[in-house]
């Protein structure tokens, strides 16, 4: 795999991780109905999650160059800094977790794991 097909991997490695950190900790409201424990249902999540964070990134600048910066970072760097600036800025942090919201219910209500690693590692086995 070429150098620029990895980066954009990583981007969405980083990107994930980054709502793993703001909706990681959040916990799941009780549903009316279990939502399709599926791949497809999951995914679907996944995307809509992914959308939002474009759109959040698209109007916080700031946090996008950190999340962009850590993309080029160590892993323990990289967790370091988005951690570091969504300390520092509670309210984003507020809204990250909202959008993550419906990936960590369904994360609770199915039991299952959607990490930066299993999206990459998805990512790089249908791409090659």
């Amino acid at each position: 795999m070429t150098s620029s097909r990895r980066t954009p991997i990583r981007h969405l490695a980083v990107g994930v991780a980054a709502i793993g950190l703001a909706g990681g900790i959040a916990a799941a409201a009780p549903a009316a109905a279990a939502p399709p424990c599926t791949a497809g249902a999951l995914s679907a999540t996944a995307s809509g999650v992914l959308n939002q964070v474009s759109g959040f990134f698209d109007t916080h600048p700031e946090a996008n160059d950190v999340v962009t910066a850590a993309a080029k970072q160590s892993p323990e760097d990289a967790r370091n800094s988005v951690r570091g600036y969504f300390t520092g800025h509670p309210g984003e942090l507020l809204e990250l977790q909202g959008i993550a919201r419906p990936l960590t219910d369904m994360r609770n209500e199915c039991g299952v794991e959607l990490t930066p690693g299993h999206l990459a590692t998805l990512i790089e086995t249908i791409t090659q």
